[in-house]
């Protein structure tokens, strides 16, 4: 009879693997919230524009393909919301988002980003600039309201989670 016994680093491999994974698939669902909130609000800063027949002529208009995003964690997918100006083109335009511009297949290190903002104890109206100093001029389009919301929803799920 062959007798099994697992060390201590094979089980912290597995925990440590287990956590890797629970922060990879939150940090998707960040990036997730932020962008769609990123769009809703470039929507909804131009739901007054409609045509002739009232309809709206900037409207989301289902998503890109998924695309592989590598950061601090490993990688991760994610589905950009496609948003369609139908004005004419002189008057159109394309929404990329702050957080993820074109192209973009990396990101800074969320070891990096995250900790940093909650340790110095940066104020909601603080934000912005800690992002775009951080992320550089394209963060700029993360407001404060757009910071208070994503942090909403994170307390809410921290809340669930500490259950």
């Amino acid at each position: 009879m062959i007798e099994t016994t697992k060390t201590a680093t094979e089980e912290t491999a597995t925990a440590t693997d287990a956590l890797t994974e629970i922060l990879r698939a939150g940090a998707q669902k960040m990036l997730a919230a932020a962008i769609d909130q990123e769009v809703a609000d470039f929507i909804n800063a131009r739901t007054d524009i409609e045509d002739e027949d009232g309809r709206k002529l900037v409207v989301r208009n289902g998503s890109l393909p998924e695309r592989e995003i590598q950061n601090g964690i490993g990688r991760g997918t994610v589905r950009q919301p496609r948003v369609r100006d139908k004005r004419l083109s002189a008057d159109r335009e394309v929404f990329t988002p702050a957080i993820l511009p074109r192209y973009l297949r990396k990101i800074k290190s969320l070891e990096e980003l995250i900790p940093w903002l909650y340790l110095k104890g940066i104020s909601t109206n603080d934000f912005p600039e800690a992002l775009q100093s951080l992320l550089g001029t394209d963060a700029k389009g993360l407001s404060t309201s757009t910071v208070t919301r994503l942090k909403a929803v994170w307390e809410g799920e921290y809340v669930e989670w500490s259950k």
